[in-house]
């Protein structure tokens, strides 16, 4: 599947970041407060344009989920963005509300694609144990999790999960979708305020991945199963009812990957082919 831009158009690439407490995820919804409707909205704004410009994302946050380092594009007029584009960061402060941000918009490389073109997503899950709880001012980004935590058990805990696996067990299905993934990174540390945080890297994830591997993990963590369960979990292939979603507020989108300019086009193009395991069956 081709992904050349149109003629007269450019492609630009915005990074942006934005506290997800009142946005209903970020994918345009009738009648609900979205990171892509606001966007958007004020993209037709700034430009003065009839047209609503659509983003692509390099991944969609659910309702409540932040993001620090979120990519998108959009395909611009030519003359528009000729017009606008030594402004528009600065436009769009003035138009935007006070909890999204876009922090830099470029004419993109050829071959880029927000998320077709992404070798890898790196989320950051916060969590404490602390007995009187979470500090009110990281209340909207911290989990408080009402048992001690063993950060060495969840560490040795993460180890089976990571490489190519078939993450069914921990993700939510959509129908027509993979659930193959690559955990690149799963790692916990607690600093020294007693904050304990998770860094998950990967290709790609599934619906409710992260939030679904943290809270297995934060299980283990606690006492409440042992040290090889996660791994058993995801060996099963199928959802388990013990492991909890955790709420989406703890969770941040921290950076976005990319290859090299002259090999965005070929991981763009590889990214839309569906994935199957090695060895797997073809029926």
């Amino acid at each position: 599947m081709s992904d050349e831009v149109e003629p007269g158009r450019v492609r630009v690439r915005l990074d942006l970041s934005y506290d997800g407490a009142e946005f209903s995820g970020w994918a345009k919804q009738r009648e609900r407060r979205t990171v892509q409707g606001e966007l958007e909205e004020a993209l037709r704004t700034v430009t003065r344009s009839g047209e609503t410009y659509e983003l692509t994302v390099a991944g969609r946050t659910d309702a409540g989920v932040h993001a620090r380092g979120q990519v998108a594009h959009v395909d611009l007029p030519a003359e528009l963005w000729a017009e606008h584009g030594d402004r528009l960061r600065r436009r769009l402060a003035g138009r935007l509300p006070k909890d999204v941000r876009v922090w830099r918009a470029a004419e993109a490389p050829y071959g880029f694609n927000a998320r077709f073109s992404a070798i890898w997503r790196r989320y950051a899950y916060r969590v404490t144990d602390h007995p009187g709880g979470v500090d009110p001012l990281l209340r909207g980004h911290v989990l408080w999790h009402d048992w001690a935590l063993d950060v060495d058990a969840m560490n040795a805990a993460s180890q089976a999960l990571l490489g190519e696996h078939d993450f069914a067990a921990y993700c939510k299905r959509r129908e027509g979708a993979t659930t193959i993934r690559t955990l690149q990174e799963l790692s916990w540390v607690r600093d020294a305020g007693g904050i304990v945080t998770a860094t998950v890297k990967a290709d790609a994830f599934c619906h409710n991945m992260v939030r679904s591997l943290v809270g297995a993990l934060l299980f283990v963590g606690d006492g409440h199963r042992p040290v090889d369960w996660p791994g058993k979990v995801l060996a099963a292939g199928v959802r388990d009812s013990a492991v909890h979603v955790v709420r989406p507020h703890g969770l941040t989108l921290e950076e976005v990957g990319y290859p090299a300019d002259d090999q965005l086009m070929a991981r763009n193009l590889e990214a839309r082919n569906r994935r199957t395991l090695p060895g797997a069956g073809c029926c």
